[in-house]
């Protein structure tokens, strides 16, 4: 099939980004199915760090077409600011990045009502980004939102101080101080920004390119379990971050889909609220946020840091039908003595289950399988057979329980740190 699909099996930052750059020159196209700039994805290249939040990470590559599709949800003002730096450091990509018309625009009313909600949250807060994320899929499943196919109307302002007062009105109810005109003015200067590039009816334009034999991959953002459906709710995010919600957001029909990959860490990281399993609150969680420079791409928040979850993972790969499996940060790994790995879960009803459960609060404690560790450094190995003995048998542990096989493994966020298996 020339549709595939790569996602994120965990609570997000899992590392899709450099993937999406690596995967990128075996594609034509390069669609991004959901999110908005509450994601962000590194990218490491001639020693120069990039963080795309709105964006495709195939921008990178001149030949290849980026779409940003009818599932994103898309801030003028962020993506201004990506583009302007691209710009600085020679990447231009005005032809070769087009956007979906019914990609849904965040306003900044948005972004104050996403702040105000969470505040008033107190303590039961979610760990929101205050991207106005949410308050904007709100807007779109309410049927009153603004789409970027919108800013082409002649009465474009008018749907726009019609949708701004209505959150004026939401936003009477809470205690929360705001300047809404300041934030407007750049908000109008981005859309002329926005205007200088394609807006396409993206569901014909990517079926059409499928037609011609070009190659897709569709990009996810955040992870499964951040999934609106199937995630730790209500700790989410607003959209499906799961395979089928590349069909949704691109309008690609499920028929057409191949491959999926599904990316995931050696270990496990969340930010924000909600429940953790295998979290560690010792010295090895320290040392896992330290080595592997655990620190949020768009809010730069400290990421929480746990082993990893099998259970969790099977349901990932269940939910994506992932047919090839990524490990990323595997060096982080390094230089433990021995490692855990959370097989099954006890709860706290006494009973033990190996199922990722409805409330992941009623888990008592994580029943582990520990392996042995390795203290070589790993991160300039290319091939598998030179890995460490234990490195070997902690991926082929993974394989064994997963039934899917793991096709890359990344040692580094450089583009050339991966070593990849037939």
């Amino acid at each position: 099939m020339n549709f595939n699909v790569l996602l994120g099996l965990q609570w997000g930052d899992e590392g899709k980004g450099k993937i999406v750059d690596v995967f990128a020159s075996r594609y034509d196209v390069v669609a991004r199915f959901q999110g908005g700039p509450n994601a962000g994805h590194s990218l490491e290249f001639d020693n120069v760090k990039h963080i795309l939040h709105n964006i495709p990470s195939g921008v990178f590559h001149k030949n290849i077409q980026n779409i940003i599709g009818n599932g994103v949800v898309l801030d003028p003002v962020i993506f201004r600011q990506e583009i302007e730096e691209l710009k600085e450091k020679g990447i231009n990509i005005n032809s070769n990045l087009f956007i979906s018309r019914k990609a849904h625009l965040i306003l900044p009313s948005h972004r104050i009502l996403d702040a105000a909600s969470e505040a008033a949250k107190g303590k039961s807060k979610i760990g929101s980004t205050l991207k106005g994320i949410g308050p904007t899929y709100m807007d779109k499943t309410g049927r009153n939102g603004l789409r970027v196919g919108d800013i082409e109307a002649d009465d474009f302002r008018e749907k726009y101080r019609f949708l701004k007062n209505k959150h004026r009105t939401l936003l009477a109810q809470y205690d929360f101080q705001y300047d809404l005109e300041e934030k407007e003015q750049e908000w109008f200067e981005a859309i002329e920004t926005l205007r200088e590039f394609a807006f396409v009816d993206s569901e014909h334009t990517i079926n059409e390119l499928m037609l011609q034999g070009k190659s897709v991959l569709a990009e996810g953002a955040q992870g499964t379990l951040l999934d609106i459906d199937f995630g730790s709710y209500p700790y989410v995010t607003s959209s499906n971050t799961v395979c089928a919600g590349a069909c949704i957001g691109l309008g690609v029909s499920p028929k057409n889909v191949g491959e999926v990959y599904g990316v995931f860490k050696a270990y496990c990281t969340r930010v924000g609220s909600g429940p953790f399993p295998t979290e560690l609150s010792n010295s090895h969680g320290e040392k896992l946020q330290k080595q592997g420079n655990e620190y949020g791409a768009t809010t730069g928040r400290p990421r929480r840091c746990g082993w990893l979850d099998l259970p969790a993972l099977k349901y990932a790969i269940m939910l994506n039908g992932v047919t090839r499996l990524i490990m990323t940060k595997a060096d982080v790994l390094s230089d433990f003595d021995h490692l855990k790995i959370c097989t099954a879960y006890k709860m706290k009803d006494g009973s033990t289950i190996s199922h990722f459960p409805y409330n992941q609060y009623d888990i008592a404690e994580p029943i582990y399988k520990e392996m042995p560790g390795w203290s070589e450094d790993i991160s300039q190995i290319k091939s598998f057979g030179h890995l460490p003995e234990a490195f070997k048998q902690y991926s082929r542990f993974i394989e064994e329980q997963t039934g899917v096989p793991v096709h890359i493994i990344s040692t580094g966020p450089k583009r050339n740190s991966l070593i990849e298996i037939d």
